[in-house]
């Protein structure tokens, strides 16, 4: 915000803010809804283990859901970002964990089948479904690739950390390129090999499609709810730190409710304390609790990703930093750079309407057939 507020002016920052914060909250509800979809997936993988294939192991996230947000609370009374810079480093271990037992289990299943289960025709994939089902999935599919790509709000941050020489910003250029040229060869392997393993029977979560080797499957499993448990925090001190710092200079106060800080001593742990305000308590809390409860009446995996990715793309990834590049590289309007630059913009704002459009019609397929307080796997 700091940045668009110096390059595009204060207009510019409402905005920008608006949309920031509103994707990191959904983020976090996607991390409710995937962190329960994956423990109930542990669950019927066992039970299917013991029972047989044929058995009927149908499992509710719900309650998972609640004992995930249960966890967040207590996590989320840690002071700020910086005593949490641990679980940066374990969400990113466990991220690469399952990402690539997903992709080994997707590659056996190929092998053994022998054959491709997907097409690359559209109008064959699914039997059975209305030819708008599929676009609208189609569509919906965009939001979910563009969600992988939402990264340009931290790459300031992680410039600031750089240090010289090189010069921060040709550092960062590079470190960008094999960042964003790996990330996409392996979400393309992954989604390729994933589709020719299932098809258009293809599950939103890869890894509720396996169930042998168990052992595997659970070590994957329990990988992404460890990652989503300690990224959650991430996303959610952020939110923290900007709301609480408002609410304290505008009740400035030393014996405010939004100052009051009380220091709670270990007597068992020399020279340790942790310091309390209620406000932290209370305001934390119930945002923890308002985000399980619309990851609750909400539960549907891949049209709230889908939704998430089509809403922020274009403007966090896209619009901003492509409109700060310009006035800082002073691109007069009209020129050969500048048209390329519009061009590029309004082609990505219609991958993300279509794919608002296809993520919306979804939830609303979702809805006619789902069950208050239910997740389906």
């Amino acid at each position: 915000m700091d940045a668009v507020r110096a390059l595009l002016g204060p207009k510019h920052v409402l905005i920008s803010g608006i949309m920031q914060y509103s994707m990191l909250w959904g983020i976090m509800i996607g991390f409710t809804i995937t962190a329960a979809i994956s423990t109930a997936t542990m669950k019927r993988s066992t039970c299917f283990h013991e029972k047989g294939p044929s058995a009927k192991c149908g499992v509710s996230g719900i309650s998972y859901m609640l004992a995930f947000g249960a966890l967040e609370i207590l996590l989320s009374q840690f002071p700020n970002l910086e005593k949490v810079t641990f679980l940066s480093v374990i969400a990113t271990l466990t991220s690469l964990a399952y990402a690539l037992i997903a992709l080994c289990l997707s590659i056996a299943k190929f092998s053994i089948q022998h054959e491709a289960k997907g097409t690359i025709m559209v109008a064959m994939a699914g039997e059975g479904l209305a030819t708008s089902t599929k676009i609208w999935r189609v569509f919906q599919a965009l939001g979910n690739i563009a969600f992988s790509y939402t990264y340009s709000m931290l790459l300031l941050e992680i410039q600031d950390t750089l240090k010289s020489p090189p010069a921060e910003n040709k550092a960062m250029k590079r470190v960008t390129l094999y960042a964003i040229g790996g990330t996409a060869l392996f979400y393309t392997s992954l989604g390729c090999m994933g589709y020719a393993a299932f098809g258009a029977d293809a599950p939103g979560n890869y890894l509720t499609g396996f169930y042998k080797p168990l052992w595997l499957v659970d070590i994957a499993n329990l990988a992404v709810i460890i990652h989503l448990i300690v990224g959650y925090q991430v996303f959610a001190q952020t939110i923290f730190a900007i709301n609480e710092k408002w609410l304290a200079t505008r009740w400035q106060a030393p014996g405010s409710f939004f100052n009051k800080i009380y220091t709670v001593r270990f007597q068992c742990i020399q020279n340790y304390s942790f310091q309390l305000t209620p406000s932290r308590i209370l305001l934390r809390t119930g945002f923890v609790v308002l985000t399980t409860l619309v990851a609750m009446l909400f539960p549907f995996f891949n049209a709230i990703l889908g939704l998430l990715g089509s809403i922020s793309f274009w403007p966090l990834t896209v619009y901003f930093p492509l409109n700060m590049y310009m006035v800082q590289a002073k691109i007069k309007r009209g020129n050969s750079k500048w048209i390329m630059f519009q061009v590029l913009s309004l082609l990505c704002l219609v991958v993300s309407l279509v794919s608002a459009v296809g993520s919306v019609a979804d939830i609303l397929e979702h809805l006619k057939h789902a069950q208050l307080f239910h997740i389906d796997l």
